[in-house]
């Protein structure tokens, strides 16, 4: 039987599987507490959250299994440790509190530098009273990126969200108070999962243990809930490989004189004739000369970049 891993404590991995061919949210869906064989410890390979695998269901009626084989992995995250994610949900608010773009920025890169497309969902549409979350995602639909408004505690805008996750594994993240948990709990709500007896040691380690889990939200449908974050460290990435994190500059970069052009202080360069004549945002723009600034900064130092 196959299965997803979307929880792993002490040693036991509980996988979703969606049995006897019906849908992940089918009646035959349930969760099975299972262990990895040897083998995988033998060859240094450990299960993660995500992983899709083959196993050998040991009891049926209390849902007890076997790992036997880890299907082909399609990416990997190492915070957090997660396998298999196919893009990622990040959620800032538009108002109450106001969206730190400069964060923003800094986790587009951190998933693009892992070939992970990003959707970027503006929260609190409701009391957006001067209508910012338009220009917002016009900043960003503009770079290329998936954008949508949504006021969670109405409600407005979930179904749209829900379209953009059917069928993918979605790692979610944004900062505190920008309504991430109430926009988890609207993805789940309506689902009906019959999970089979989940042990004692899975209960007891629910307040006692931080772990990765993965939510099914729908047929082959996951929702990976992060914390909340304040600040992202873009550890190992050069100065030089900035540029290559903002598509939009791409189309003006022939425009600049000198070959490896940093956009910064260069006598003909593209794209800031571009971020001059209103066609790259101004406020990405000044993101990017911040970042590559402490890049630069941290190269000097002979270390890599902290927290940022």
């Amino acid at each position: 039987m196959r299965g997803k891993i979307i929880k792993g404590i002490a040693g036991f991995y509980y996988v979703h599987s969606a049995g006897n061919g019906q849908g992940s949210g089918g009646a035959f869906a349930r969760i099975y507490e299972c262990k990895a064989k040897g083998i995988f410890r033998r060859d240094n390979r450990k299960p993660l959250v995500g992983d899709d695998v083959e196993m050998d269901v040991l009891d049926e009626e209390q849902g007890l299994g076997n790992i036997t084989k880890l299907l082909p992995r399609r990416s990997e995250l190492i915070r957090p440790a997660v396998a298999n994610v196919d893009q990622a949900l990040v959620i800032f608010s538009i108002v109450s509190p106001k969206p730190n773009f400069n964060l923003l920025d800094r986790f587009l890169i951190m998933m693009q530098r892992r070939s992970i497309p990003c959707i970027i969902c503006f929260n609190k549409q409701d009391i957006d009273a001067a209508g910012e979350g338009a220009c917002f995602r016009e900043i960003y639909e503009n770079c290329g990126y998936k954008t949508l408004t949504v006021s969670a505690g109405r409600r407005q805008g979930i179904d749209e969200l829900k379209d953009l996750l059917a069928g993918r594994t979605t790692t979610v993240a944004g900062p505190s108070g920008v309504g991430k948990s109430t926009i988890v709990n609207c993805l789940q709500s309506g689902t009906h999962m019959a999970t089979g007896a989940i042990s004692e040691k899975i209960q007891r380690g629910r307040h006692t243990t931080r772990h990765t889990e993965l939510i099914a939200v729908g047929e082959d449908t996951y929702i990976l809930d992060t914390p909340g974050f304040s600040s992202l460290g873009l550890f190992d990435l050069e100065k030089e490989q900035l540029s290559q994190c903002y598509p939009e500059f791409a189309p003006y970069e022939k425009y600049c004189k000198f070959a490896g052009c940093a956009h910064i202080a260069e006598p003909v360069c593209g794209v800031r004739d571009a971020v001059e004549g209103g066609i790259i945002s101004r406020l990405r723009y000044d993101n990017y000369c911040q970042i590559y600034g402490e890049l630069k900064e941290a190269r000097k130092k002979g270390g890599r970049t902290g927290a940022l």
